[in-house]
C-alpha cells in the first residue's frame, strides 16, 4: 500500500474525529459555556451545513493550485479550527471553530480522492478511495467513544487538543509521503469555467442524485436508530453506545468491500449495494422489536450503506473529466442528502408513525437512489475488468 494513502486516510481519521467526537461532549460543552441544548446542537448542524458549502466553494476556489499543497494547506485549516474549539472561551468562538474545521472536511475528501486514485493503477481506483475514506469509518466507529472517555477524564476540551495534535500529524504525513507527482492537476482543472463545463454531464448528475439520496436514505433512519433501539426493541440507554459501535463497524467493512468490487463492475456494486441497504432498512423496519435481528440489520444497515461510497466517488469524478468539483460536489450531496433524509424521518414521527417510521421512509428513498442509478447505469454499462 503506498504510504501517501495510508497519510491521507490519517487526515480522513482526525477529520472524521472532528465531524463525531461532538455528539458525545454536547452535555459538556453545554454547561461549561452556559448555553441551552438547542445552542448546543449547532455545533453539529452547524458544521454539516458548512461542510455541504464549504466543499464547492474551497474546490473551487483552489482549482488553479497543485493538489498536494492544497490538501496540506486544507489540513492546516482543520488544525486551526480545533485549536479555536480547545481554547474557546464562550459559544461563539466554539462555533467558529466548528465552522473552520468544516470548510476543510468537503474539500479534503473530494480533492483527496482523486490524488488517492493517482497512487495506484487504474484498476484498483476504487480500493484506493476505500483505503483513504477507512479513516472517516474507522473515525466513525471511535469517535464517540473516544471523546466521552477523554472528555471524562481530563475535560472536553482535552478531546479537541488531542484531534489538533492529530491534525498537526496528519499534516506531516501529507506532506512528506504524497509524492507531488500525484498532486499536479490533470485534465481541464486549471480553471472554473473547466471544471463547470466537464459538470454538465447527465451521468454526473445522476450520480449525484443516487449519492444523495443513498446517503438519504441510510441516514435519515440513522438519525432516530436511538429512538427504535430504547423504545421498539427495548434497549436500554447504555446500550445504544456498543450498537452505534456494531453500525460503524459495518461503514468500515462495506467501504472496504465496496471498493473492491467496484474495481470490478462499479455500476453493479451500486446497483446492488443500493438494492440491499432498501431491503435491509425495510426488513429493520417490520423485525425491530426483535434485538437479535436488530443487531445484525444495523451492521448490515452499515455494510451496505457505505458500500456505495468509494464507486460513487469514482464514477462522478470519471464522468466529470477527473475535475476536482466534480469529487467535493459528491461530498455535498452526500450531506444534503444527510438532511433531507433527517428531516423526513422527523416528519414521519411527528406525524404519528412511530420510531419504525424513520427506517421505512429510508427504504423509500434509497428506493429512489436504486431507480436514478439504474437509470445512470443503462445510458452507459460500466465493465472495469
Amino acid at each position: 500500500m503506498p504510504t501517501g494513502l495510508v497519510a491521507l486516510a490519517l487526515g480522513g481519521f482526525g477529520i472524521g474525529l472532528t465531524e463525531f467526537v461532538i455528539a458525545g461532549l454536547l452535555p459538556q460543552v453545554g454547561r461549561s459555556l452556559a448555553v441551552s441544548e438547542a445552542a448546543a446542537g449547532w455545533l453539529i448542524s452547524g458544521y454539516a451545513l458548512t461542510v455541504a458549502v464549504g466543499a464547492i466553494a474551497l474546490t473551487a476556489a483552489t482549482a488553479r493550485l497543485s493538489r498536494k499543497p492544497v490538501l496540506t494547506g486544507l489540513v492546516a485549516l482543520f488544525v486551526l479550527g480545533n485549536l479555536l474549539s480547545a481554547l474557546a472561551p464562550n459559544y461563539p468562538v466554539m462555533l467558529l471553530g466548528r465552522i473552520v474545521a468544516a470548510l476543510c472536511h468537503g474539500s479534503f475528501f473530494g480533492i483527496g480522492s482523486l490524488v488517492a486514485r493517482r497512487l495506484v493503477p487504474p484498476e484498483r481506483a476504487s480500493r484506493a478511495v476505500a483505503v483513504m475514506f477507512a479513516g472517516l469509518t474507522v473515525a466513525n466507529v471511535l469517535g464517540v467513544p473516544f471523546g466521552a472517555l477523554v472528555g471524562e477524564r481530563w475535560g472536553w476540551r482535552a478531546t479537541f487538543w488531542a484531534i489538533t495534535g492529530i491534525g498537526v500529524v496528519a499534516a506531516v504525513a501529507i506532506a512528506a509521503l504524497v509524492p507531488g507527482w500525484a498532486g499536479k492537476a490533470a485534465g481541464p482543472t486549471g480553471a472554473l469555467t473547466g471544471q463547470l463545463r466537464a459538470m454538465r454531464s447527465r451521468q454526473v448528475w445522476l450520480t449525484l442524485t443516487a449519492t444523495a439520496l443513498g446517503y438519504g436514505g441510510m441516514f435519515g433512519a440513522f438519525s432516530y436508530l436511538a429512538y427504535t433501539f430504547t423504545e421498539v426493541t427495548g434497549f436500554s440507554d447504555t446500550d445504544v453506545a456498543w450498537l452505534l459501535v456494531v453500525y460503524g463497524s459495518g461503514l468500515v467493512l462495506g467501504n472496504l468491500a465496496g471498493g473492491r468490487a467496484a474495481d470490478h463492475n462499479r455500476d453493479r456494486t451500486l446497483i446492488i449495494s443500493l438494492a440491499a441497504l432498501g431491503a435491509t432498512l425495510a426488513l429493520f423496519g417490520l423485525l425491530a422489536d426483535s434485538p437479535a435481528a436488530s443487531v445484525v440489520l444495523v451492521f448490515l444497515t452499515g455494510v451496505f450503506g457505505f458500500a456505495q461510497v468509494p464507486g460513487m466517488i469514482t464514477r462522478v469524478t470519471d464522468h466529470a473529466e477527473g475535475v476536482p468539483l466534480a469529487a467535493s460536489a459528491n461530498v455535498s450531496a452526500s450531506n444534503v442528502g444527510n438532511a433531507l433524509g433527517a428531516w423526513l424521518g422527523g416528519v414521519a414521527i411527528s406525524a404519528g408513525l412511530g420510531y419504525t417510521a424513520p427506517l421505512y421512509v429510508g427504504a423509500g428513498i434509497v428506493a429512489a437512489a436504486l431507480a436514478t442509478m439504474m437509470w445512470a447505469a443503462s445510458g452507459r454499462p460500466e465493465q472495469v475488468t
